[in-house]
């Protein structure tokens, strides 16, 4: 259940992160309230991880996805532009997530 609990923290910070663009500096209602919400959601969601995820791996595993997941809605969204050079940096992320998930003796301790 711990990995379900960060993968929706995942899920609410790249909502939080993807509103704090949309928020134009917070003087768009919405947009700022997704951002509070968002954040609140996702950390409550982490400290249930922190029950049976090693704090170290629990963070990697959040802040990669967090990364990847932005940079897409980044990409599609807002119509950002990643150059070959962020796409390999991002793909490297992605791949030291799949690293940890897969491969780490302290990511089965769950």
């Amino acid at each position: 259940m711990s990995f379900v609990y960060l993968a929706i923290a995942v899920v609410f910070e790249v909502i939080a992160t993807s509103s704090l663009k949309a928020s134009a500096e917070f003087t768009r209602l919405w947009p700022s309230v997704a951002v509070v919400v968002g954040y609140s959601i996702s950390f409550y969601m982490l400290s249930l991880c922190l029950r049976h995820i090693p704090l170290g791996v629990m963070y990697a595993i959040w802040s990669g996805l967090g990364i990847v997941l932005t940079a897409i809605v980044g990409w599609i969204v807002f119509k950002e532009v990643l150059d070959a050079p962020a796409i390999a940096g991002i793909g490297l992320i992605l791949t030291g997530v799949l690293v940890i998930r897969l491969f780490s003796t302290a990511a089965a301790q769950v």
